[in-house]
This record gives structure tokens, sequence and C-alpha cells, in this order.
């Protein structure tokens, strides 16, 4: 009796652990978009390459701007200052000084973090004013930085080229120089686009995943706090002042990498890009993607920045789109008024942006296999 009686309380044997296998799709369509951006530069032409290189330079910049603005509640309006801080500075870190302009002939890997080392400069110069300022007020301040990056880089001459800009210098990494000189690989000639395709993904990835652990860690937590509700996170032990400052800075060197990396894109820095319209439009990259999110900055990025080059490709087939000077809407006005649009609706309709209809899809996706 007391041998049964002891069976019956000897606690069950915990069931043996199964692996976890990934749930959903999620892991799938991570693993088949990693491969099929890897393997773009392979089958597509150097308009779609051009045209990606955009797309990831801005949503580098998108990022850092949603740190600042969709995490902390800091806005911003000069953000486009911090790019032609970033584009500016690789040239003159970078340039020979051979066509009478600025440039010290440093590396260009070295040039690149100098850049974005004097973004984060330039940021942490501004820093104590974004650490006191708030809303419109913050907005306003940000607002001086564009009117007076534009009276300097199109009166230094000596630095910037004035007007009609400067030629980029060729970036030079491990030995390999990022310009139109063919690199064979797999049969397939390697130029300029092919090989920045790649250096920006990296960039993005890492820029991403960087993001992504501050806004899952304490800082994450702590610029949340400020964002609800300032007062209460002081309260708590945050310090206010010294976080805003630090995502100000950390935001401006987002920025400096996105103009590094336009710069080389493009080839040619122009003052006239790096202007209120620039600024706008990063506004309106986390708005359509999400605040406060490393996604939704990126979906927006690439909304964004796809959307002018795509109507100008496709201009002659689409109704109401011609080419500038024709009669028609241009395709960059165009591409304004749509993306116009998708702002008031994100923001009547849609608050947390476009990734917000992805995590419906997936939420609802969960819980008919629960089912």
């Amino acid at each position: 009796m007391s041998d049964v009686l002891t069976e019956r309380q000897a606690p069950a044997k915990a069931p043996a652990s199964r692996p976890r296998l990934p749930r959903g799709p999620r892991p799938y369509l991570w693993t088949a978009l990693g491969i099929l951006l890897l393997a773009l530069p392979f089958y597509v032409d150097r308009f779609w390459l051009q045209a990606g290189l955009f797309a990831m330079a801005a949503a580098l910049g998108a990022i850092g701007l949603n740190l600042l603005t969709g995490s902390t509640g800091q806005l911003s309006m000069g953000h486009a200052f911090f790019l032609a801080v970033g584009a500016y500075g690789y040239c003159a870190f970078a340039g020979s000084g051979e066509d009478g302009l600025t440039g010290l002939g440093l590396p260009g890997w070295l040039a690149a973090l100098l850049a974005v080392a004097l973004a984060g400069v330039a940021g942490g110069v501004f820093s104590p004013i974004a650490g006191r300022l708030r809303g419109a007020y913050l907005g306003i301040a940000t607002l001086a930085l564009i009117f007076i990056g534009q009276h300097v880089l199109f009166n230094a001459h000596d630095l910037t080229g004035g007007y009609n800009g400067r030629d980029v210098p060729v970036l030079s990494l491990f030995g390999l120089d990022f310009d139109e000189s063919a690199l064979v690989v797999l049969g397939v000639p390697f130029g300029s686009a092919e090989k920045l395709w790649y250096l920006a993904l990296v960039l993005l990835t890492a820029g991403a995943l960087f993001a992504r652990g501050i806004l899952r860690g304490r800082p994450g937590r702590a610029m949340n706090a400020i964002r609800d509700h300032r007062i209460a996170a002081g309260v708590m032990g945050v310090p206010v002042a010294r976080y805003r400052a630090a995502v100000f800075v950390l935001s401006s060197m987002y920025a400096g990498l996105a103009g590094v990396v336009l710069a080389l894109v493009f080839q040619r820095t122009v003052p006239e890009y790096f202007g209120m319209i620039l600024s706008l439009e990063y506004l309106a990259m986390i708005v359509i993607g999400g605040l406060g999110s490393v996604a939704g900055a990126v979906v927006g990025g690439v909304f964004v920045s796809l959307l002018p080059q795509l109507l100008n490709r496709y201009s002659d087939v689409l109704p109401l789109v011609s080419a500038p000077g024709t009669g028609g809407v241009a395709p960059g006005e165009a591409s304004r008024y749509l993306y116009g649009a998708a702002v008031v609706a994100a923001v009547l309709f849609l608050p947390g942006g476009l990734v917000q209809l992805a995590a419906r899809r997936t939420t609802r996706n969960t819980s008919g296999e629960d089912r």
C-alpha cells in the first residue's frame, strides 16, 4: 500500500522539450528577401540599382529621424542639413584639391568615417538647444539650420563648389575602388552601382539592427517615456535633457551616413538638393512608414524615394503624368501629390503607418494557425 502511495505522490516526469520551429512565414520571408537583394545586381539594369541605392540611403536617414521624432517625440525640420554635412564633409576630406576646391586627400573609408563624425559634431553643437526645446519650438529652431546650410552651401565656393556643386571622390575600401572600372563576378561586370549596392546593403542592415537594439533596450524605453510623458519620465529618474541631446546627435550621424551614401551614388553634390523639400520628404517617410518603428522608417524611405523615380520612368504610359514642359503633371510634382495624400491617409486612418497593415495581417495569420 505504501508503495502505491509513493508512486502516486511521485511527481510526473516533465515531457522532453521539443525544438522550437519558426512560427509563421516571417523567417522564410526575411530569408527570401535577403537572397533576392543579394542576387539583384546580377539580373537588373542600372536604373533599378540606382533606384534601390537611393531607397537604401533614404531608409538610413529615415531611421535616424524616426529615432528622434517617432521614438523621442522631437520634431526636426533640419534633417537635410545633416545630410549635407555628411555629403560635403566626405568630399572635403577625400578630395585631392587639384580642382581648386578644398580637399585633404584622405583615404575614402577614413573620409566617410570623419564625415559621419562631423555630422555628429554638428548635431552635438545644436544638442543643447534640442535638449531644452520640444514640439513646434524645436521644429522652428531646426528650420533655421536649413537656411544657414543653404547660405553656406551656395556661397562657400572653395568648399562646396557653389551653385554647380562639386564632384564626389571615388571611395576605396580594402583595395576595391567603387568606380566604373569593371570587376567581373560570375561573368557579370560590376561597375560602381553594383559595388555600392552591397556596401549600402551592409550599412542599412547594420544601421537597422543597431537602431532596433536601442529601441528594444533600456534607452528605447527611456526615449518612449520622454515622448509619452516628459514630466513623468523625469520623476522616474530619466535624464530628459541628456537623452534628448544624445538622440539628436545619433540622428545627425545617421543623416550624415545617408548623405555620404547619396553623394557616392550621385557622384556629384548639388546644394539645391539639400533644401526644405528634402527635410519634408523625410518627415513624410516616417509618417507613412510608421512612427517609432525601424521597419516603418525603411518602408517609408523606400516608398517616398522610389515613387518619383517610377513615375519618371513610366511617365509615357501613365495618365496625366508627362515629362516636364510637355503640358502634363511632372513626375516630381505628381509624386509629391501622391505621398502628400498618403501622409493625410496615414494620419487619419492608419496612425501606425504601413507597417501597421503588415502587423495586422501577421496577427490574423497567427490567430488562424492557433485555431
